[in-house]
């Protein structure tokens, strides 16, 4: 099947993926745009890992505020060079992980940075809640595994589905930024306020 420009424009106005890239995905799909936005976020999360050890000493806060100023987040989002924290993708994907934190109020950025001891809790509670309900000794471990898993995707950002697009995980998002943008980008903190609290 040829690839023509209408197929390649309509690839990019979805994805947001360079030139180049768009008219590769769609060689590899045999035109199917559909098919071929799904190859650009597999390819993307592979180039996403090659960029990570790069230092991201640029940047932007960005913030957001909830209708009728009673909630507003604060976040720290770098990237390599100054240019890239200017274009519009950077921007755009700054202020959606803002209303993402305000909805959906993670408490850490990554698995990391949760204490052990606070894991050690949580893991302690699910134990005992599954003993009582009279669970196998054989399987509690398998749940107690599932409940963090859980755990995980309620408290840290990168773990949570993202807010504007259920099927995508934050970590998704920023793997798919950074394929576009070509740069190591960093979710590096937040805040997030709610008056009177």
């Amino acid at each position: 099947m040829e690839i023509t420009a209408a197929l390649v424009k309509e690839l990019r106005q979805k994805t947001g993926a360079g030139l180049m890239d768009c008219k590769k995905a769609l060689k590899e799909t045999s035109g199917n745009v559909e098919e071929a936005s799904d190859y650009l976020r597999k390819s993307g999360i592979l180039k996403a890992a090659k960029r990570a050890g790069r230092a991201t000493g640029e940047g932007v806060v960005a913030s957001y505020v909830h209708s009728g100023a009673k909630l507003a987040v604060l976040v720290e989002v770098n990237c390599e060079t100054d240019f890239v924290a200017r274009t519009d993708k950077f921007q755009d994907f700054t202020k959606d992980v803002a209303m993402h934190i305000a909805a959906q109020s993670p408490l850490v950025v990554s698995r990391e940075e949760l204490s052990e001891e606070n894991l050690t809790r949580e893991k302690a509670i699910y134990r005992e809640q599954a003993i009582a309900s009279g669970k196998p000794e054989n399987i509690v471990d398998k749940i107690v595994d599932g409940r963090v898993e859980k755990y995980y995707s309620e408290v840290c950002l990168l773990d949570q589905a993202f807010v504007k697009d259920g099927d995508i995980t934050v970590a998704d998002l920023l793997n798919q930024t950074i394929a576009i943008l070509g740069e190591n980008i960093r979710i590096r903190r937040f805040v997030r306020m709610n008056l009177g609290e």
